[in-house]
């Protein structure tokens, strides 16, 4: 039989959310990625888009505003997308994706403070 492969869904990273039309809203992704379910998110100032959170840089995607819910296309075009943007919330570390420039623990850490600054609590153990 063949092994099948499923990409990471919500389910993965979301273990605990209080109230679903509180804490999610839909946000316009920024073209050209492909956006997996889990990936850290932050707002660029002049646009409103949403990206990956970055390390640095100065453009507001440097901070952390959510979690994206579902896995998202916009290589072609800008998309939306469903954020959890404040919690209660509690997610599992392990299904969390981030964007390139955050690449080691210090930095996955302000991550991680950033989003508990939300209400969204990341756990080894969810």
């Amino acid at each position: 039989m063949p092994v099948l492969t499923q990409p990471p869904s919500m389910g993965d990273a979301l273990k605990y959310e209080l109230n679903p039309n509180y804490s999610r809203e839909t946000v316009t992704l920024a073209e050209g990625l492909q956006y997996p379910a889990g990936a850290v998110l932050g707002r660029i100032t002049t646009s409103g888009q949403h990206t990956f959170a970055s390390h640095g840089g100065s453009d507001g995607a440097e901070v952390a505003v959510g979690i994206l819910l579902y896995p998202v296309d916009s290589r072609l075009a800008e998309a939306t997308g469903i954020l959890l943007a404040r919690g209660p919330a509690i997610l599992s570390r392990a299904a969390l994706f981030y964007d390139g420039s955050v690449d080691d623990a210090a930095k996955i850490a302000a991550k991680h403070a950033e989003l508990t600054a939300l209400g969204i609590v990341i756990r080894d153990s969810a």
